[in-house]
């Protein structure tokens, strides 16, 4: 019988199945951040309880660190709590800590692949939703809560009902100008934020394929921002050729025996899927969104809707979210002034990002009017932007290179958005207050978050490459 790729990972990791109940799942890679551990670890101190394999999780210290002078002792009680409670639990249970100072720290969702811990047909878990970021490689990879955590350390198992299955196909090339942020964003807008609910989402079609893994991972980064449990796309040369020498990846025969593993890991001709949808690449333009989740999406160029307009049949407080933006129904964003940029988070902050900014920036000056905060998601990609001279005309331009961590995305640390203010970010959820108490958040990509830095208000990045 042909199966899907999610059916091929689940199967491989089922320890065994209750009747009319979930299956017990074996958990390949655990990620664990400052957050969302103490309690898990409090819980097992309680207990009497071990980590069960303490090499198989990974920590490292994101949400809640400040994003310069990382050198210094942290200024914030709470972040410096946090850390601090992380480093002691790691080093009672055994647990490698990638923490400020180490090369390898940075945002989890950036680190366990660049560092080549995220490898193909795993099941990997972290008590933080975005952990679908790992699906791009063909894993089965999701989100947590704390109780969860603690489960996958004691065990190195979940308990898990099977998802329904989803393949989303997008056809065709992307535009000048268009990223995968905006094909995201662009699915998200068309589907809604419930429209992937209870499904596993598959990514294929040209477009998928013919995305860098960077662009694969912002793809499957924001599945759960239309409700689904996870995103995946099945592994390729694009996927061998990223992993090829990355510090925790396979080598030598070993190397030989995982490709032969890893090339099985697709979808098989007649396998079935509970939904299917298709999306042409070339009506995706750049996105933005105008209101106060994911779903509020449109093309930079279009008018905000009118109250009326409800995505997919979906109801929402279309008037509260609006008002919440000051932004009226029937206008355009394009030239609406804002004052402040982030570009950063597990969706937006890796080296290829930076990249795409500089391109954008070079030889320009940001408008006087922003302030920009422009933040690598790990150590490494703060070093290779140094050693690119990324830095330099990002400097040139009058923004400055900070230190990573997931900062502005969340506004857990010092780096928030002002109370009424706009802010274009590259992050991946535009709720109310998320940036800051009463920040104003409009999703976009870096090359759309670059052009608006320059010209100090909403711009198309079209007009300016």
């Amino acid at each position: 019988m042909d199966k899907t790729l999610f059916d091929k990972v689940w199967e491989q990791h089922v320890v065994c199945e209750i009747n009319d109940g979930p299956s017990v799942l074996y958990i390949d890679r655990h990620f664990i951040h400052e957050v969302t551990s103490p309690q898990a670890f409090t819980g097992l101190n309680e207990k009497g309880l071990q980590v069960f394999r303490p090499k198989q999780t990974i920590a490292t210290a994101d949400h809640n660190v400040p994003t310069y002078d990382q050198h210094l002792p942290i200024k914030n009680a709470l972040s410096r709590k946090q850390v601090s409670v992380l480093t002691e639990n790691c080093k009672t249970y055994g647990i490698e800590l990638y923490g400020l100072g180490h090369p390898y720290q940075g945002i989890v969702h950036v680190i366990g692949p660049e560092l080549g811990i995220t490898q193909p047909g795993m099941t990997i878990v972290c008590g933080d939703s975005h952990t679908s970021t790992h699906g791009a490689f063909g894993n089965i990879a999701f989100g947590i809560g704390t109780s969860e955590v603690q489960h996958v350390l004691a065990t190195q198992t979940l308990l898990q009902f099977k998802p329904k299955t989803m393949r989303i196909n997008v056809e065709g090339d992307l535009q000048n100008g268009v990223m995968a942020k905006d094909l995201i964003l662009y699915i998200i807008s068309k589907i809604g934020m419930g429209g992937a609910t209870g499904y596993f989402v598959e990514y294929s079609g040209q477009a998928i394929r013919n995305l860098s893994m960077e662009s694969r991972m912002t793809v499957c980064n924001m599945s759960i921002e239309m409700g689904a449990r996870g995103g995946m796309i099945a592994p390729d040369e694009v996927t061998f050729e990223y992993l090829k020498n990355r510090e925790f990846a396979p080598r030598g025969k070993a190397w030989g025996k995982m490709i032969s593993y890893w090339n099985t890991l697709h979808t098989d001709v007649d396998a079935v899927f509970d939904r299917k949808l298709t999306f042409h690449a070339e009506d995706i333009a750049p996105m933005i969104t105008f209101g106060t989740n994911p779903g509020m999406g449109m093309c930079i160029d279009e008018m905000v809707p009118s109250p009326e307009h409800k995505l997919n049949g979906e109801t929402y407080s279309f008037d509260k979210s609006i008002s919440y933006m000051n932004i009226d129904s029937g206008t355009m964003l394009l030239g609406k002034k804002v004052n402040y940029v982030f570009i950063g988070s597990c969706t937006n902050g890796r080296i290829e990002d930076l990249r795409q900014v500089a391109r954008v920036v070079k030889g320009r000056k940001k408008a006087p009017n922003i302030t920009a905060l422009i933040v690598p998601g790990s150590r490494q990609v703060e070093a290779m932007a140094r050693k690119e001279g990324i830095d330099k005309i990002l400097e040139a331009a009058g923004f400055e290179l900070r230190q990573p961590g997931c900062s502005a995305c969340l506004a857990m640390n010092e780096d928030k958005i002002p109370k009424g203010e706009y802010c274009v970010s590259t992050s991946n959820r535009n709720f109310e207050g998320r940036q800051g108490p009463g920040s104003r958040t409009l999703l976009a990509s870096p090359l759309t978050a670059a052009a608006t830095a320059i010209k100090g208000y909403i711009a198309d990045v079209r007009e300016i490459i």
